[in-house]
């Protein structure tokens, strides 16, 4: 009987374990550090710098100018609980689990290398920047891509009428949310942007088991607790139908077990200006992350169609 006991009592403090983890990841991750910058992994000059969100949130980040000016610019937008670099993946507090590595200066440098600007900054709640709590995965995170493309059109080195972005995972969803709110955007890739309940269910099925289900609920209520919106109203394939002519590429890992192909899809098919979709076979979800690093010839391909 009393090792019967202990084991419910056990139990019970994984399952809260779980849901407290859970819930600090989803509200307000831990930050990841930087643990480089352009000029020790790439060899490139850089400027820190600093620009208010739409809503005068403060966010940092890096500008990379152009070999010679004024010309393109892009700007990249990371996922998860990432930051500007990417993730390690190594924080098992701080990332999400299961997460793989990814590195973003590979694209940077590609980007450069076509003589694009570059801009790299942390989305509020992440990095560097500041707090706006709770993280929305796009839906208010869409004003620190706003307040990034007024900051970009200040620039003498950025020509205001070039201006691209790339988002991965929540910075796709920004890259979504933000379309119908400006014309500035000339080309976006949105690399696995999902439907966060359906993200949610998926990954804690994928986690726990049966016992996901449970999980979701308790993080549900935490997550409105901290006064946000409830996750079935996060929903990007609404804001996909106002993208206007801005031209989009989806990019989405055909074995992705968290996000969905499908779930995808209909947001390609409510964009009205979306090209053909890319759908990498992968075994993983940071598989389709690491094929559009590992391929920064499509990136520019896509963004050389669109800018002439």
């Amino acid at each position: 009987m009393n090792i019967f006991i202990w084991l419910i009592v056990i139990v019970f403090l994984v399952l809260v374990l779980a849901i407290a983890n859970s819930a600090r990841l989803v509200i307000s991750p831990k930050r990841q550090r930087l643990w480089t910058n352009p000029k020790q992994e790439l060899g490139l000059s850089y400027e820190d710098v600093e620009f208010p969100a739409l809503d005068g949130i403060r966010l940092k980040g890096w500008f990379i100018p152009a070999a010679s000016t004024p010309s393109a610019v892009a700007i990249i937008l990371h996922g998860w609980p990432w930051n500007r670099i990417g993730t390690k993946a190594k924080d098992p507090l701080g990332d999400l689990p299961g997460s793989k590595p990814i590195n973003l200066f590979p694209l940077t440098k590609a980007l450069h290398e076509q003589n694009y600007n570059v801009l790299m900054f942390d989305l509020s709640n992440f990095g560097e920047s500041a707090a706006r709590v709770p993280v929305t995965y796009g839906l208010f995170e869409k004003r620190d891509l706003l307040g990034a493309i007024r900051y970009v059109k200040s620039r003498h080195e950025v020509d205001p009428n070039r201006i691209v972005t790339i988002g991965f995972s929540m910075g796709g969803n920004t890259v979504v949310y933000t379309l119908p709110e400006t014309t500035d955007i000339k080309a976006a890739i949105a690399v696995q942007p999902n439907t966060s309940s359906l993200f949610g269910e998926r990954y804690r099925t994928d986690k726990y088991g049966t016992i996901g289900k449970l999980i979701n609920i308790f993080i549900e209520i935490l997550y409105r607790l901290f006064g946000a919106p409830k996750t079935d109203y996060l929903q990007p394939v609404y804001a996909a139908f106002g993208a206007r002519n801005t031209p989009v590429l989806y990019v989405q890992g055909t074995g992705d077990k968290w996000g969905s192909v499908a779930d995808v899809a209909s947001m390609v098919a409510a964009t009205p200006n979306a090209v053909e979709p890319l759908y990498p076979e992968t075994n993983h979800r940071f598989g389709a992350y690491q094929y559009v690093v590992d391929h920064p010839d499509t990136v520019l391909a896509f963004f050389k169609k669109c800018l002439g």
